[in-house]
């Protein structure tokens, strides 16, 4: 694990965007695996974490696990990946962002991600939030 203590905000440290890089991969592998364990211990276990997507309005831990237990395997509307996007600041905080191909559509979806190294409990998801975009503007 990185060293969460450093006040330093060095932009994709090469070895924090690798962290970054393959806990997001793991994230991705639980999805497709409905593995709770994993995507629990992903997100923050707080009531200030949100998780928004289609159909979702995760507000606190609690209500996203509900969420992951409730909803199937798999993730079935994603398609060939277009662009990940990992920005890391120091060793404390990170965002993921992610655009694909909604499968059978025409459609782009969109992940993003807000991850905090704490110092007791490592990297977690503190926020989250997933779209689809036509690509027209709506206003």
């Amino acid at each position: 694990m990185t060293d969460p203590s450093s006040d330093d905000l060095t932009p994709n440290l090469p070895e924090v965007v690798e962290e970054i890089r393959v806990l997001f991969e793991r994230y991705e592998k639980a999805l497709v695996e409905k593995d709770v364990d994993v995507l629990d211990a992903t997100f923050w276990n707080s009531p200030y974490t949100i998780r928004y997507a289609m159909n979702e309005m995760g507000y606190g831990f609690e209500a996203i696990h509900q969420h992951r237990v409730n909803r199937k395997p798999g993730t079935r509307h994603k398609g060939e990946r277009r662009r990940v996007e990992i920005l890391t600041l120091g060793h404390r905080f990170a965002t993921v962002n992610y655009e694909y191909h909604v499968r059978d559509s025409d459609l782009i979806g969109r992940q993003s991600q807000t991850w905090v190294n704490f110092p007791e409990i490592g990297w977690k998801v503190v926020a989250a939030h997933v779209s689809t975009t036509n690509g027209q503007p709506v206003w």
